[in-house]
């Protein structure tokens, strides 16, 4: 391998992971709400990430015509939930985003159900701030977790130490 095959990555220290390189921040403890991004392995493993696709609700309106003939959106989806997902509700194990690098797709499930509260539309329009800043602005989505116990995933010395049994 030569040097150029190399690429170094960090790990925030204030979060906790998942095996499938997600990090969490407990942003809010009295709400309960989780910021979710993913771990600068990802880049240094898979390549530079091209597209980031978030989790919207599925659109449940029907089309239909008024009394005009004019088309007419009769809306049936949740009124909590709004067109940036905010309110979408995503079981464990269901799709919670999806990352394209230049070689793979990954298809990363939701490690525990929760309620969307806000997507980071800014990091789908412009997939670098994943690559550029996957702790900061890079970050995906704020969730409201209905089981979350921070002690079920890996803090930074212990995504450490997997990540160095998994490097082949």
């Amino acid at each position: 391998m030569s040097e150029s095959d190399y690429f170094e990555f960090g790990v925030a220290h204030d979060r906790r992971y998942t095996l499938e390189h997600l990090w969490l921040q407990l942003i809010d403890e009295k709400e309960g709400t989780v910021k979710v991004g993913m771990s600068e392995f990802i880049r240094a493993d898979y390549g530079d990430v091209v597209r980031v696709i978030l989790p919207h609700p599925q659109d449940t309106s029907d089309f239909v015509l008024d009394d005009e003939g004019a088309p007419k959106d009769t809306d049936d989806s949740d009124p909590d939930s709004d067109s940036n997902g905010a309110g979408h509700e995503i079981g464990i194990g269901e799709l919670l985003v999806t990352i394209r690098t230049i070689d793979d797709r990954l298809l990363i499930n939701a490690p525990f159900p929760c309620k969307v509260l806000e997507l980071n539309g800014e990091v789908e329009d412009n997939a670098d701030l994943a690559n550029d800043d996957a702790y900061a602005d890079g970050w995906f989505l704020i969730v409201k977790p209905h089981e979350f116990d921070e002690d079920q995933f890996l803090n930074a010395a212990e995504y450490i130490e997997y990540l160095n049994e998994i490097e082949y």
